[in-house]
């Protein structure tokens, strides 16, 4: 995995830089539009997708993707864990 870091989900961004590749493991989560990952080491990251993932939601899934914001990840992909 690319980052190991803990913590509240506001943690995250404070501790990891712009840019930073992320694969990590967790429950993809839909709220309205929006899908997040509840990410296995504490936390969650907001997902900009390129396809809806709708047959992953509430199931656990590996994110690969970059860091772009503070909590948010440009997702590469997300598929099964």
């Amino acid at each position: 995995m690319s980052t190991t870091v803990t913590g509240g989900w506001n943690d995250a961004a404070a501790m990891v830089a712009i840019g930073t590749r992320i694969d990590e493991v967790g429950t993809l989560i839909r709220d309205g539009a929006a899908f997040y990952l509840r990410r296995d080491v504490g936390g969650r990251y907001h997902l900009e997708l390129h396809r809806t993932p709708v047959d992953l939601v509430e199931k656990r899934v590996r994110l690969v993707g970059t860091l772009v914001g503070p909590n948010l990840v440009n997702a590469d992909g997300v598929a099964p864990a």
